[in-house]
């Protein structure tokens, strides 16, 4: 979610939606200098978990809300410095893959579903956090790493998708323990595993900047993420 000023009070607000996938909503009265325009405005914050009742126009780019309220209501995302840090890396990584407002609803269960569990992670868990969710989002845009590491093959070719045998010609690939830390991270499906994978500050480092190489090379117009250099500092 990300949200711009519309008027005196209002906001328009990107929204990935189950039903309606991404969408722009304009919300009235939350930048209202009262009480109730603030309590109202805390919901639109960049990963919040809503319930809405819309009105839907297939014909028109901007939609309006009708009610909102909370769906889940974090414990700590809002106020975890570094775990808002991994949830504004991970709303950003959204924005830049999902670019047309088609329904996916394995998608949105997915990215709700690790958002709550970033919510409820231990501090151990969080410095991976970031490695686990760009990899599983991947194959959501048909960019899902074949996990075929083996001795003979542990060079990842992050243009191919897959491990090789041999260097690629290009410079997109990994290799040694940053090839094998991925074929871990691949084989993780819940996020409470990644203390299971050890990694240090650097080769973190590493494997993110590798990963969003990876998401360049295969969507169109992605970009640097800008998310990415103040998640090292607090991952440091």
């Amino acid at each position: 979610m990300r949200s711009v000023k519309y008027g005196e009070t209002s906001v328009i607000v990107s929204m990935y939606t189950e039903l309606f996938g991404l969408q722009s909503y304009v919300v009235n009265g939350v930048r209202a200098s009262s009480k109730k325009g603030a309590t109202k405005g805390n919901l639109f914050q960049p990963a919040a978990i809503l319930d809405l009742i819309v009105y839907h126009n297939e014909l028109k780019n901007l939609q309006r809300i009708k009610e909102f309220r909370w769906s889940y209501l974090y414990q700590h995302i809002f106020f975890n410095v570094i775990k808002n840090s991994v949830a504004l890396f991970m709303v950003e990584l959204l924005q830049k893959c999902v670019k047309q407002p088609e329904t996916n609803a394995d998608l949105f269960s997915f990215a709700e579903d690790a958002f709550i569990k970033l919510d409820e992670s231990s501090e151990t868990v969080l410095a991976n956090y970031p490695l686990f969710f760009s990899l599983h989002i991947a194959s959501f845009f048909g960019l899902q790493i074949n996990d075929n590491y083996s001795d003979t093959c542990a060079v990842l070719d992050l243009q191919e998708g897959f491990f090789v045998e041999e260097k690629p010609v290009n410079v997109h690939f990994l290799d040694g323990k940053y090839s094998f830390a991925t074929s871990q991270l691949l084989k993780t499906m819940h996020p409470s595993e990644l203390v299971q994978v050890k990694l240090n500050k650097e080769a973190r480092r590493v494997l993110l900047y590798a990963y969003q190489d990876f998401f360049a090379l295969h969507i169109q117009d992605f970009g640097t993420m800008r998310s990415l250099p103040v998640l090292q500092e607090l991952l440091a």
